[in-house]
């Protein structure tokens, strides 16, 4: 697949760090030009890629708010010309208690930002493909998308919801050249999991039966191949890239 996405051009959303950083890092490596945005810019995606010789831009966004959305589909276009490929991957864990204790703030927050923003995205993301003839979507969501995890109801609720609006819109765009799938990750080490302490991710280890938490770079190369010509035939997909979770 080297430089297989030559003259191409992806947008990742959350791509200062973790999943986002790794899959934008992979798309510069395969040839793309990489916009790459999130809500803070630490600069060292963008450095990244330059230094390896790829070339990029940061565009910054919150992406749980639509007008930001549809701004950065416009400034993406502006600055390269189109959007060939979009990573929807921005997300937080959100506030950690039990249901009935998980204040509306905190509901209302992860549900804008892990599931709000995916549809805003799509929703100017695929209009700009649609213009243009064609592109591939790939959203983040999780394995908490088909299963429930205690104290995390905001997050499971938003991630049920991607893969919802992921296998809806698959369906409705499957005959206009335009790909749109989900890889859903088991626990990946990235900053994300900051907040938990060891002891906690220790107990995370043992739920997954590959006996280790899971890599960036491993949910990217997933992204790529979704994102490449290779996955053709594949569109309102759910991929699990979880060590053997939700097998049990």
């Amino acid at each position: 697949m080297k430089k297989s996405f030559e003259g191409k051009v992806a947008l990742v959303t959350g791509a200062a760090s973790g999943i986002g950083q790794a899959t934008a890092l992979l798309y510069a490596t395969y040839g793309a030009k990489v916009i790459v945005s999130d809500i803070r810019d630490n600069g060292e995606t963008v450095a990244k890629i330059k230094d390896a010789g790829g070339e990029a831009t940061f565009i910054k966004a919150d992406v749980s708010k639509a007008v930001e959305c549809e701004a950065l589909v416009a400034q993406t276009i502006a600055t390269y010309g189109k959007i060939d490929i979009a990573f929807n991957n921005a997300g937080i864990l959100g506030e950690t208690n039990k249901l009935a204790d998980t204040s509306l703030e905190g509901f209302a927050k992860v549900i804008s930002i892990n599931l709000k923003s995916v549809f805003f995205c799509m929703k100017y993301e695929i209009a700009a493909m649609l213009k243009q003839g064609g592109g591939v979507i790939v959203n983040t969501a999780s394995i908490l998308g088909t299963v429930g995890f205690a104290s995390y109801s905001g997050y499971v609720a938003a991630k049920h919801g991607v893969v919802g609006l992921t296998q809806n819109a698959g369906l409705e765009y499957s005959d206009k050249n335009i790909r749109i799938n989900c890889v859903a990750p088991g626990f990946i080490n990235t900053p994300l999991l900051d907040t938990i302490d060891k002891s906690g991710k220790e107990s995370l280890v043992v739920k997954h039966p590959i006996g280790r938490l899971g890599k960036p770079n491993e949910v990217a190369e997933l992204v790529i191949w979704l994102s490449s010509d290779k996955a053709s035939y594949a569109t309102g997909g759910y991929y699990p890239i979880d060590g053997g979770y939700l097998a049990q």
